[in-house]
C-alpha cells in the first residue's frame, strides 16, 4: 500500500462526505427553482408554496433526533446509504406530483428520509478525524452546502427552462443512489477495520481517540445531551443558522425574480455569487476554528467565539439588505450576510463532538432537529410576510432578529470546556 493512501485515506472519506452533502442540498432545494412554474400550473399562492416548502421541515424534525440514534446504534455504513437511496426516490417522485397535497406529502417524506444525514456526517468525522482536524474536515464536508447552490442553481434552472420541472426532479434523483453503493463499498464505521487504511494512519487515529477519552471523563447520555448548557446554546444558535439556510435556499430565487425582475436563467447565475462567497467563508471558518483550537486548546475560543462574532456580522448585513433595492448592493450585502452566516457551521458540529464524542450522532441529531424546526418556520413565515407586505424586507429583518438572539445566547451560555453532569442541573 502506498504512503499517500496510508496517510490520507481519512480525507478520501471526507471527500465522499462532501459529495453526498452537495447532492443532499441540491435535492432538498431544487424545488425553489420551480416556484413560478408550479404557481402558474397549480395556482399556488406564496403562502401555499411556503407550506409546501415547510413540509420538508416537518418530516425532517420527525427523524433527525431518531436518525442520530440510528447512526450511533447501527453505524453510518448502513444508515447513510439507505437514507440516500430513500430521499433520492422521493426527489424523483416529485416529478410525478400533482396538486397541493401531493407536493406536501412528498416533501414530508423527503424531509423524513434526509433526517439521518447530518448525524451520519458528524459521527463519521468523529470516528475518523482527530480533534485538531475535525473543524477543517467538517468545513470540507459542509462547504458542499453553499457549493450545492453554485452547482445546483444553474443546473436546475437550465433543466427547468429547457426540459420542464418534472424532468429536472427525475434527473437529479439518480446521483444519490449511485453514491450509496460507493459509500458502502469504500467506508467502514471504524477506520481500524478498513482495508484501505495503513498501520501508520490507524495508529494516528487511535492515539487521538485516547486523548479524547482522557479529556472527557464524563458519562454522555440523553440527559447530558439535553441539559448541557453549551449544547443547548449551540442548538439555539443553530436554529438561527437553520432559519437563514432554509430562507436562503428556498426563497432567494423568488427574491431575485420578483424584487429585481430577473429571468430564471439569470437568477441561476446571479445566485452563484453569494453562494461562492459563502463557500469560501465556511471553509475559512473550519481553518480558523482548528487554528484556534491548536493554539489554545480551548473550545470556548475555537468554537463559541467564532459562532457569535460571525453571526453578529451576518445579522448586520441582513438588516442592510432589508433596506436595499438596487441589484448590485443587494448582491454584496447578501453575499456577506450568507458568508458570515455560514462561517461558523464547522464550529457548531465540532462543539457536539468536543462535548459529547461518545454520542456524537445523537447530539447532532438534536442539533439538526433545531435546524428542522427552522425549516418548518422559515418557509411559512417568509411566504406569509411576502403576501402581507408585497416585499422581502420584513423577512430579512425577522431573520436578523433570530440571529441576534442566537448571538446573545452563545455569549452567555456556550462554554464547551466546562465540566457538566446531568445531576448538576440548576447548579452554578
Amino acid at each position: 500500500m502506498d504512503k499517500a493512501r496510508i496517510k490520507h485515506y481519512r480525507w478520501i472519506v471526507t471527500g465522499l462526505i462532501f459529495f453526498i452533502t452537495l447532492v443532499n442540498f441540491v435535492d432538498r432545494s431544487a424545488i425553489s427553482f420551480v416556484i413560478d412554474p408550479l404557481k402558474k400550473e397549480f395556482n399556488f399562492s406564496d403562502t401555499q408554496f411556503g407550506m409546501i416548502l415547510s413540509a420538508f421541515g416537518v418530516g425532517y424534525v420527525l427523524l433527525t433526533a431518531f436518525g442520530g440514534w440510528l447512526v450511533d446504534r447501527f453505524g453510518t455504513r448502513i444508515v447513510w446509504p439507505l437514507a440516500a437511496i430513500s430521499w433520492s426516490v422521493c426527489v424523483g417522485l416529485l416529478g410525478f406530483a400533482a396538486g397541493f397535497w401531493g407536493f406536501i406529502g412528498l416533501r414530508l417524506l423527503l424531509g423524513f428520509t434526509e433526517g439521518p444525514h447530518f448525524p451520519a456526517m458528524t459521527r463519521s468525522i468523529s470516528d475518523w478525524l482527530p480533534a485538531a482536524e475535525r473543524a477543517r474536515a467538517l468545513s470540507l464536508g459542509l462547504v458542499a452546502i453553499p457549493l450545492s447552490s453554485v452547482v445546483g442553481a444553474p443546473v436546475c434552472s437550465y433543466l427547468v427552462a429547457d426540459f420542464g420541472w418534472r424532468t429536472m426532479f427525475m434527473a437529479i434523483s439518480v446521483v444519490g443512489i449511485l453514491w450509496a453503493f460507493v459509500w458502502y463499498a469504500l467506508f467502514t464505521d471504524k477506520p481500524e477495520n478498513s482495508r484501505f487504511v495503513g498501520e501508520e494512519e490507524k495508529k494516528f487515529i487511535a492515539s487521538s481517540k485516547e486523548k479524547d477519552s482522557k479529556r472527557s471523563g464524563e458519562v454522555v447520555n440523553w440527559r447530558f445531551i439535553l441539559t448541557h448548557p453549551a449544547l443547548v446554546a449551540n442548538n439555539i444558535a443553530y436554529f438561527a443558522f437553520g432559519y437563514m439556510l432554509f430562507f436562503a435556499t428556498l426563497w432567494l430565487p423568488g427574491y431575485f425574480l420578483t424584487q429585481h425582475g430577473l429571468n430564471l436563467k439569470s437568477v441561476g447565475w446571479y445566485l452563484t455569487i453569494p453562494w461562492l462567497v459563502s463557500a469560501i467563508f465556511l471553509k475559512a471558518g473550519g481553518v480558523i476554528s482548528d487554528w484556534l483550537y491548536r493554539k489554545t486548546g480551548s473550545s470556548r475560543l475555537a468554537r463559541a467565539h467564532v459562532i457569535w462574532s460571525s453571526q453578529l456580522l451576518a445579522a448586520v448585513f441582513f438588516v442592510l439588505l432589508g433596506f436595499t433595492k438596487d441589484l448590485v448592493p443587494s448582491i454584496v450585502f447578501l453575499s456577506l450576510g450568507l458568508g458570515f452566516g455560514m462561517l461558523p457551521q464547522p464550529a457548531f458540529f465540532s462543539t457536539n463532538i468536543d462535548v459529547a464524542k461518545e454520542k456524537a450522532g445523537s447530539a447532532q441529531g438534536i442539533t439538526s432537529s433545531c435546524l428542522s424546526l427552522a425549516g418548518i418556520l422559515a418557509p411559512v413565515l417568509t411566504g406569509w410576510l411576502i403576501d402581507l407586505t408585497g416585499n422581502y424586507q420584513g423577512a430579512f429583518l425577522l431573520l436578523a432578529g433570530f440571529t441576534v438572539i442566537a448571538v446573545i445566547t452563545v455569549i452567555f451560555f456556550h462554554h464547551p470546556d466546562r465540566k457538566w453532569t446531568a445531576k448538576r442541573v440548576g447548579a452554578s
